[in-house]
């Protein structure tokens, strides 16, 4: 078993060897906000605002499409808390579904197309310009997505308008260079015995905040419709950006030259991909890349059709049991963390991997075929693990190039998240329409075949790995 941590693992190499405390203090005094927060909290409040508001947004957004559809098309078979059965409202549902998935696509690749190479830019450019303005200025577009949502729910514009909003987001950033922005701050501030500590309140806020959104967000949408809620969102947005500008300290030297538009970003992850390796550690490093690119593909692509799928016959959930759902989902952070520090005691990061692998094949594999509410909370039941193996696969990419290349390493990460999302978009929200007359769930069963190849992939090389080490120690 690894003696590293895979959380460990992910963080920037040059952050493994901080400054002494006296220099981190002197040289942070320097670059003080205008506040300065009196408990030990750096960023986590940015990490937990952020995820709260997309928490909260995300299914009321893909309800809210739902029931400007139905309107528009004069469908209101879910207005009374059920599904209407007959057969011309059967066929307006599934038109329903259709138009709904196919909008959900268009507006995410509008947002995922703009927003694919930024986070790339910003996380590079955060090195030298610094890390709080890779805070603030996601976090302000965010708000704008906010604003332009409520104007089209305000003046009831057509629902093309919410890919202004996406767009917007996708300029700034988006979520990802939150994300990211929380992740390198927390290296760059902590010494090695406290940094996994550090990071796993960072993956705990991920989770509380996810709960916490989806449990109040179906609630609140029933009493009093989607415009309050996202009301709170747009404050929320703000809110982190407020926050991050008065009291969260600047952990990098910014430097007033540090250029963002600069081709020297995408240069080094080429060169990191194309040159040569020893140890056939380049074809490894493709290898975990492609099974990053499918396990992360796959998580996206399903989640963006539960709440359609939740929606719609025979399940016809109201926006209470949506948002118990969600929670659902949110959960599998927190249970997955406690699952891979529990798992990581006998077992070693490849089989951990594994066992995420086939938590999330076995719940998409029940999603498939669920028609009662107990079928579906069992299949998130069996997801619990489901988060364990992307944690794993940063470990198994960093431990393969110098620590000279940890930085354009990582910038691919970004870059293969972002290009994840774009696919699964594609991929799901097509087959979802696709298949609907042939088999509901067969998106979700699609993504548990996909799965194997993973698991097929990460075993394979743990095998070879392991073979290596014998023959090595056979000679020794």
């Amino acid at each position: 078993m690894e003696e590293d941590s895979d959380t460990r693992e992910i963080l920037p190499a040059d952050a493994l060897n901080p400054e002494p405390e006296d220099s981190i203090e002197s040289s942070s005094s320097c670059r003080a906000p205008p506040y300065s927060c009196p408990f030990s909290v750096t960023v986590e409040p940015v990490l937990f605002l952020s995820t709260f508001s997309l928490a909260l947004q995300m299914p009321l957004y893909t309800q809210y499409l739902w029931d400007r559809i139905s309107e528009d098309l004069g469908y209101n078979g879910t207005k009374g808390g059920g599904c209407n059965s007959s057969a011309a409202h059967d066929q307006l549902q599934k038109e329903v579904e259709a138009l709904t998935a196919h909008w959900n696509l268009y507006i995410s690749l509008g947002g995922f197309l703009v927003g694919l190479f930024v986070v790339i830019l910003l996380g590079s450019w955060s090195d030298r310009a610094g890390r709080r303005l890779v805070l603030i200025i996601p976090s302000l577009g965010l708000a704008v997505q906010a604003s332009i949502y409520l104007i089209v729910m305000y003046m009831k514009l057509p629902v093309a308008w919410f890919l202004l909003g996406r767009i917007c987001s996708g300029l700034s950033g988006d979520f990802n260079a939150i994300l990211a922005g929380c992740f390198a701050y927390v290296a760059d501030i902590s010494d090695k015995r406290s940094r996994t500590f550090r990071v796993a309140i960072l993956e705990a806020c991920l989770g509380l905040a996810g709960m916490f959104a989806s449990i109040i967000g179906g609630e609140w949408r029933r009493a009093q419709g989607y415009i309050n809620p996202f009301w709170l969102v747009l404050a929320t947005n703000l809110a982190t950006a407020l926050y991050a500008y008065l009291f969260v300290t600047e952990s990098v030297t910014p430097d007033p030259e540090a250029r963002l538009f600069s081709a020297r970003h995408h240069r080094a992850v080429y060169d990191l991909y194309m040159s040569g390796g020893q140890g056939g550690q380049r074809a490894r490093l493709w290898l975990y890349t492609l099974c990053f690119f499918l396990v992360v593909a796959v998580h996206f692509g399903s989640r963006e059709l539960y709440v359609l799928y939740e929606l719609s016959s025979p399940l016809c959930w109201d926006s209470e049991l949506i948002g118990y759902g969600s929670a659902a989902q949110h959960l599998s952070y927190l249970s997955s963390l406690l699952g891979l520090k529990a798992f990581q005691l006998c077992l070693e990061d490849s089989w951990v991997a594994i066992i995420g692998l086939v938590s999330n094949m076995t719940g998409l594999v029940v999603f498939s075929v669920a028609n009662t509410t107990a079928l579906m909370f069992t299949g998130y039941g069996l997801s619990l693990f489901l988060i364990t193996s992307t944690p794993v696969l940063r470990s198994k990419l960093s431990k393969l190039v110098d620590p000279s290349e940890q930085g354009a390493l990582f910038a691919s990460v970004a870059c293969v998240e972002g290009l994840c999302s774009l696919v699964a978009s594609g991929v799901f929200n097509s087959l979802y329409p696709a298949t609907l007359h042939v088999m509901k769930g067969f998106p979700f069963l699609f993504g548990a075949f996909v799965l194997l190849i993973p698991a097929g992939i990460i075993g394979g090389l743990r095998c070879q790995e392991q073979r290596m080490i014998n023959r090595e120690t056979a000679v020794n």
